[in-house]
């Protein structure tokens, strides 16, 4: 069984959501054991509406909650109670495999970092999101927890990403991109030109070279490579852009009688389409390189990315990931 804490208080939609994905979870799971840990009564009157496994799904209560105003280091110090620091205790001791939140972002790299701990070797512990593309997914990895790295971190960035993508996503030898302002050698910025030859000289990644921002949705690689403040710059970007043009294609297919006509003869394929573009279908971002395996979902996210966060645990922790990028980052040394 897959034990799998699921914070509900951190996200802007309330319990609700969280506890409806999880029981939706635990139907689609069958080897799924969720610990849903908040506000024990709000759960409860929640699970009332549902038929679920009692087996399956456990109420953990917790009485505080830290929000995103809040000094992250300082709160996941100071409120023992709170979801976010009982859920990762959890995983921590054992108790769980994995641990999802909507919380805050800060709050919950601090806690991976404090309570469940990096592994031997690793230096410093990526977001890495699923983006979707016109071929297979791609991973980007930083999303946002470490805006200024080293050189020798985007390495283990890049080999972090090979691990999962060939161990959840199934590619064989997946190309690795670095992201930058062109594709020439001779471009980029002192971090970037310095980070070239580290990834080309690696016999354990396939490096393919600079990627820049415009060849990502093609699928042009599989797993880019970029420092917190530049992969937060393009997955903002390209949530930002994927909603802007699905709410112009709708105004588009309602502007007139023709448009709506045309749009019930595509609605099949139309939609197949724009599943694939659903950021909330890839799951959440893990944070790599932890002892335990910590997922963080959007803030607004509903059922359907909790029930993705779940798919997503279950293929990590059967593909042994966490196992995975021990074994090839125990002989690093902590400088």
């Amino acid at each position: 069984m897959i034990n799998i804490v699921i914070d509900t208080i951190g996200g802007d939609n309330g319990a609700a959501f969280t506890v409806k994905g999880a029981v939706e979870g635990t139907k689609k799971y069958e080897n799924v054991k969720i610990f849903l840990v908040g506000h024990e009564n709000e759960i409860r009157d929640y699970l009332k509406e549902y038929e679920y496994d009692r087996e399956r799904i456990e109420v953990v209560n917790a009485t505080e909650e830290i929000s995103p105003n809040e000094s992250p280091v300082n709160a996941v110090r100071q409120k023992k109670d709170s979801s976010l620091v009982v859920g990762l205790t959890l995983v921590k001791d054992g108790k769980a495999d994995a641990f999802i939140s909507a919380g805050s972002t800060g709050a919950i790299l601090a806690g991976g970092q404090f309570i469940v701990g990096r592994a031997k070797g690793v230096k410093r512990t990526p977001l890495a999101h699923l983006l979707p593309t016109s071929a297979e997914p791609a991973l980007l990895l930083d999303c946002g927890a470490n805006v200024d790295v080293k050189p020798e971190v985007l390495l283990q960035f890049a080999e972090m990403g090979s691990i999962y993508m060939e161990s959840v996503c199934g590619i064989k030898n997946p190309r690795v991109a670095l992201a930058n302002i062109g594709t020439e050698e001779e471009k980029g910025n002192a971090q970037i030109k310095a980070t070239y030859p580290l990834l080309k000289e690696s016999n354990i990644i396939n490096f393919t070279g600079y990627i820049e921002s415009r060849a990502i949705p093609y699928g042009k690689a599989d797993v880019i490579v970029a420092d917190g403040f530049v992969g937060n710059t393009i997955i903002k970007l390209y949530e930002g852009l994927s909603k802007m043009l699905l709410k112009e294609l709708k105004s588009a297919f309602l502007s007139s009688f023709k448009s709506k006509l045309g749009a019930m003869l595509i609605k099949s394929s139309m939609k197949n389409t724009l599943k694939r573009f659903d950021a909330s279908d890839q799951g959440g971002a893990p944070l790599l390189g932890l002892k335990g395996l910590v997922v963080k979902i959007h803030g607004n996210s509903k059922e359907g990315e909790v029930i993705s966060s779940i798919r997503q645990c279950v293929n990590f922790v059967e593909n042994d990931v966490n196992g995975k990028i021990i074994k090839g980052f125990e002989d690093y040394e902590e400088k």
